[in-house]
């Protein structure tokens, strides 16, 4: 368990993610000679990893077993690429294997949002937009992307959380296509994120509420999958409008990083850019006229 007292243990984490990296290689993909010999677990050895990164076994070896948080980045740009290791991957071994910058003690929660922030989101009307902090709760929201994900404003705040919603929530299943794939991104931000900030203890609370509920999330942190997905696409299945297509983008604010505004777009003309509009004309029919 990579979660003692409510943050995280980054040297843990560190050799696990090194090991299930190892894990899903092969000897002879890397071009290294397999002699019939019976593997005790899947994947390269610590050696033959050694010897792909050009460094000594005992280097790696301490790297692996979280002994020393202080190497080079050169050693680890040459293990990050015997292990086919993609960009966010990369960033975050360097995370890892890096000493912990001091904890940031903050008082009294997060700040309001500044009213020009609420106004800009309110405005939005074309397209689901939607506010989130790193640990995806839902801070704000404006009509069409209530709409299109949940009424946040009918649920207890402390329920107003993609991932929670993702895993809890038997609507959302049903809502995203390709459901798996949604909760594999969700689970790779979390735990990239909890890289970044290893003494946030709301970012643990919520890892360990969601692995207690949750077998298939436990399942997927166990992966050690990272994921630092700005942008993308996801197929819904609306039960008012049907299927859509939407192109989402995510922003973060210049003065706010741990804040991010997240916008749903069709594009123009295709099927999902008229079920969008088809939703947003259903929410005029619904809204009060003065």
């Amino acid at each position: 368990m990579i979660l003692e007292g409510m943050v995280l243990d980054r040297r843990a984490e560190l050799g696990e993610f090194l090991r299930s990296r190892r894990a899903r290689l092969r000897p002879e993909e890397l071009g290294l000679s397999v002699y019939g010999q019976r593997r005790r677990v899947p994947g390269l050895r610590r050696e033959e990893l050694a010897l792909l990164a050009g460094v000594s076994v005992d280097h790696y070896v301490r790297l692996e077993q979280g002994r020393s948080l202080h190497f080079s980045a050169e050693v680890l740009d040459a293990v990050a690429q015997a292990l086919r290791l993609d960009a966010a991957e990369r960033a975050h071994l360097h995370r890892l294997a890096s000493p912990a910058p001091s904890p940031v003690v903050t008082c009294g929660g997060r700040r309001p949002l500044r009213s020009g922030i609420e106004r800009l989101l309110s405005s939005i009307q074309d397209v689901p937009a939607y506010l989130v902090d790193r640990n995806t709760t839902v801070l704000a929201w404006n009509q069409l992307g209530a709409a299109l994900i949940t009424d946040f404003g009918a649920l207890p705040p402390g329920q107003r959380n993609m991932a929670r919603l993702t895993f809890l929530d038997e609507g959302m299943r049903s809502l995203y296509a390709d459901w798996p794939a949604r909760a594999r991104d969700l689970v790779g931000f979390l735990r990239l994120d909890a890289a970044r900030r290893p003494a946030d203890p709301s970012t643990a609370a919520l890892i360990d509420e969601l692995s207690a509920a949750s077998s298939e999330f436990r399942e997927l942190w166990a992966e050690h999958g990272v994921k630092d997905k700005g942008h993308g696409r996801y197929r819904y299945r609306h039960p008012l409008v049907g299927e859509l297509e939407l192109a989402f983008e995510t922003l973060r604010l210049p003065d706010d990083p741990g804040v991010a505004l997240v916008m749903h777009t069709a594009d123009e003309g295709s099927p999902s850019h008229t079920a969008l509009q088809l939703l947003a004309g259903w929410i005029g029919q619904r809204t009060p006229v003065d």
